[in-house]
């Protein structure tokens, strides 16, 4: 149940309205004005965070009434346990309000910024061929350039859609293709609830492949997600104004700390999950093990090895993109780094991702 008066309900359904005829012509990027002191990372996650176009398919057992494309929280259940996650989905008592995770890692050039969207299920209603398996984990790194201005300036975006990335510049970023071609543009759209333009990602049903906005899009019903500091539950499978609370990945007992518990993560950087449940029935199978955090995030026929999207995002974005202005490859924050070896090894010994 959302924590908000009737009154407010109706306040927001009026802003909806009005982001609804925003949403239909997206506007580009305009550089912030100059900076007045220094921004929290917090606050920098907070602006720049996308607005989040999440398809809903409610159809066969599996979508749980369309429950099943909602966005939550990995604990969602209570709990830190990924190998019942599928089965608790569905039930009583489980929250399904809406979380997303962000991480922020800092040089002296550039701000960059991973938000994981996870939902506890991957799913299908096809019998031929298809495979789902339990927890979902999929994102984007936004590749912002420190210019002096308060929040800097988006010069680039790379989504995960399984184990694909994909890249976009936003109109008028000097960034163009590298040793990877630019695969589009990356839209912004103004938000009713605060006054920044953000860009707009989105994520297809059931397998919850994320690109930027309108590669995937809402077909028939589905949710439109607003980054907030408030979580809330979707009224039904087709709401198209719902806040989303942000959670920092380094926060104390976050998902950072929480890299060697076995009840969670299968290896580093894998989420736990199994076969219970009705996983796999009527489909072709059900994997083990199958969904990744940020730092298990890998496209295997790019140079970037596995996680470093997320740990060593100076280094993927020469390799996606040419920079003309340079880039600096030296961290002044970066607390992946310090599990450098660890995130290394796992990338040579870990199967190949197969989200």
């Amino acid at each position: 149940m959302r924590d908000r008066s009737s009154t407010n309900r109706r306040v927001t359904r009026a802003l909806t309205a009005a982001a609804t005829v925003v949403a239909l012509t997206l506007t580009p990027l305009t550089t912030p004005s100059p900076a007045t002191a220094a921004v929290s990372r917090a606050e920098l996650a907070l602006r720049w965070a996308p607005i989040h176009h999440q398809d809903v398919d409610a159809t066969g057992t599996h979508a749980l009434g369309g429950r099943s494309d909602y966005l939550t929280a990995v604990d969602f259940d209570g709990d830190l346990n990924g190998r019942n996650n599928w089965d608790r989905a569905g039930t009583s008592g489980t929250s399904l309000a809406a979380h997303v995770y962000y991480s922020v890692v800092e040089t002296s050039t550039h701000w960059y910024l991973t938000y994981l969207f996870f939902h506890p299920r991957d799913w299908t209603d096809h019998p031929f061929f298809e495979t789902e398996h339990e927890n979902d984990g999929e994102g984007v790194l936004f590749a912002i350039e420190r210019d002096g201005s308060t929040y800097g300036v988006l010069r680039g975006a790379v989504t995960v859609a399984h184990s694909d990335f994909y890249s976009y510049t936003p109109s008028g970023s000097t960034w163009t293709s590298g040793r990877e071609s630019v695969d589009g543009t990356l839209q912004f759209q103004s938000s009713p609830h605060d006054s920044f333009s953000h860009p707009v990602t989105a994520q297809e049903a059931q397998g919850h492949g994320l690109k930027a906005y309108p590669q995937y899009a809402i077909n028939g019903d589905g949710l439109v997600y607003y980054p907030s500091t408030v979580a809330e539950t979707p009224e039904s499978g087709d709401d198209r104004n719902v806040r989303y609370q942000l959670v920092d990945i380094f926060a104390a007992g976050g998902l950072w700390a929480q890299r060697t518990n076995a009840n969670l993560f299968a290896s580093l950087g894998t989420f736990a999950g199994d076969t219970s449940g009705d996983c796999g029935s009527g489909t072709w199978s059900c994997g083990t093990n199958s969904a990744n955090a940020p730092w298990g995030w890998d496209d295997g026929n790019d140079v970037p090895a596995r996680g470093e999207l997320a740990s060593d995002p100076a280094k993927l974005s020469v390799e996606y993109f040419t920079v003309p202005a340079g880039l600096a490859r030296s961290y002044s924050y970066n607390p992946y780094a310090g599990a450098a070896a660890a995130l290394s090894e796992a990338a040579r010994t870990a199967p190949p991702t197969v989200d």
